[in-house]
């Protein structure tokens, strides 16, 4: 049986890429909440603030080597299996891959240094510098994988020369109105991924009844930034949606299992798409909703998959569920952030253990939803690879063999199942122990923390800060 060599490179791609991307959308969250640790911990003296910050680097430190190694795998797979890709628009590309690696890597690594061995060494004022500098470099990586990554979805300020994808307009490439969009979204995203795995964390301490003063901290800041983000990133998440109907009407089409162009258009909520019969099963839809979504008219005409040739449609399958999946882990978020706030409110958060076995078991929804929606938005686009301008399949190295490449993904599979496996352990074992138990009074005083700060009672370590 002879396997086709194109699937395989992109069942190969999508398997690093979605071991890599929930790094990336780990620390660049953690990162900003380090930095905010930090802060509030050389303006307060509050020891407490430090304990976490220490715990929280721990875990940082794993995750963002984790990321980089799972990262570099992908600069091979552009050689090996996607050279007409690289040849084809490598001007635009390269560039933008490389302006991440001498701008955003260079300022993470350099400053990360200083955050890991400078704490007895520099100064505190540059000690939180150094923690706003890596911060502020997981964004800017952020940034220019973004910046490559929404131009492959609508292309902007280019030119054809000989076959070739050029550059003619930087700030378009750059900064153009779907970037402006989808950067806020990857980065809202990233805050809420790390914003939820905080909740958790100190909900599963409550439960467990150690770390009390620290669990209280992560599950009161963790639940107000969620509950503020979250809304907001719904906003976001609808502006991202107008740019796929203005630019992509068939990805739109495929996530809403538009089989035939309507008006006014439902809204299909749940359904079991049926591709060879080109309908839906068991399908749950609002009339009229779908047209006031997608354009804010609730009769409008909104196009289907039958206005598009066959051979320019995408899947349907993958991107009606994934879509969903990420809404569904969104209103999670929502439903465990206001809701944990109101219990904080009537001061009934501690003793809610029904309520902290919700928030534990939440962890995951940030990642799913990161998943999610990257599946869409990567699927949704097929098939292209460049909307538009670079089929798929015209983009897959033209000699590559099927053996090769399995030979490869195996490869990959086995060395990440062991590596990452006691990764994922190490991980595990840093929030099983938790932050650093607290210091004696007498210990905890320094120049930068002086005893009326360190007696404070929300400084230890024992019990739940007093209502």
């Amino acid at each position: 049986m002879e396997w086709d060599p194109v699937l395989l490179s992109r069942v190969q791609f999508a398997f690093v890429v979605s071991f890599h991307i929930i790094f990336p959308s780990f620390t660049i969250g953690l990162a900003a909440w380090l930095a905010t640790l930090e802060g509030a911990y050389l303006s307060s003296g509050n020891p407490l603030y430090r304990r976490v910050f220490e715990f929280w680097l721990g875990v940082f430190t794993l995750s963002f080597g984790m990321g980089v190694v799972s990262g570099v795998v992908m600069a091979f797979q552009f050689g090996a299996n996607w050279s007409v890709l690289a040849e084809r628009t490598g001007s635009i590309q390269g560039p933008l891959l490389g302006y991440e690696g001498f701008t955003a890597f260079l300022l993470e690594a350099t400053f990360f240094g200083v955050v890991l061995f400078g704490r007895e060494r520099a100064p505190p004022w540059f000690y939180f510098l150094s923690c706003c500098m890596v911060s502020l470099g997981t964004m800017m990586s952020s940034f220019w994988i973004l910046g490559n990554n929404s131009w492959m979805q609508v292309p902007v300020g280019h030119a054809i020369v000989d076959g070739k994808i050029v550059p003619e307009d930087w700030w378009a490439i750059t900064t153009g109105p779907v970037m402006r969009v989808r950067w806020p979204h990857m980065l809202l995203a990233a805050f809420l991924t790390t914003g939820m795995s905080v909740i958790a964390t100190g909900a599963w301490y409550a439960l467990r009844g150690v770390h009390r003063a620290e669990a209280a901290m992560m599950l009161n800041w963790g639940l107000a930034l969620v509950a503020l983000l979250v809304p907001l990133q719904l906003f976001v998440g609808h502006l991202t949606g107008d740019y796929v109907h203005h630019y992509q009407p068939a990805k739109f089409a495929a996530i809403e299992a538009r089989w035939r162009t309507q008006q006014p258009a439902s809204e299909v909520l749940l359904a079991l798409p049926d591709p060879a019969r080109e309908r839906n099963w068991l399908s749950v839809e609002v009339p009229k909703l779908g047209s006031f979504i997608a354009s804010g008219d609730w009769e409008s005409r909104e196009v289907g998959l039958d206005a598009f040739p066959e051979a320019d449609r995408p899947p349907v399958i993958i991107p009606f569920f994934t879509f969903r999946i990420m809404v569904g882990m969104g209103l999670i978020m929502l439903a465990i952030s206001w809701l944990g706030l109101f219990l904080r409110w009537r001061g009934a958060l501690e003793r809610a253990r029904w309520f902290l076995w919700c928030a534990f078991l939440s962890f995951p929804s940030g990642f799913v939803a990161v998943l999610a929606g990257w599946f869409t938005a990567e699927v949704g686009r097929q098939p292209w690879v460049v909307y538009g301008l670079l089929r798929t399949k015209d983009a897959a190295t033209p000699s590559l063999a099927s053996g090769d490449v399995i030979a490869s993904l195996l490869a990959y599979v086995a060395v990440y199942a062991v590596i990452y496996a006691f990764g994922f352990f190490y991980i595990y074992q840093l929030l099983r122990d938790g932050p650093p138990r607290a210091a004696p009074l007498s210990d905890a005083v320094t120049p930068s923390r002086p005893m009326a700060v360190a007696m404070r009672p929300e400084a230890r370590s024992e019990k739940w800060p007093s209502k």
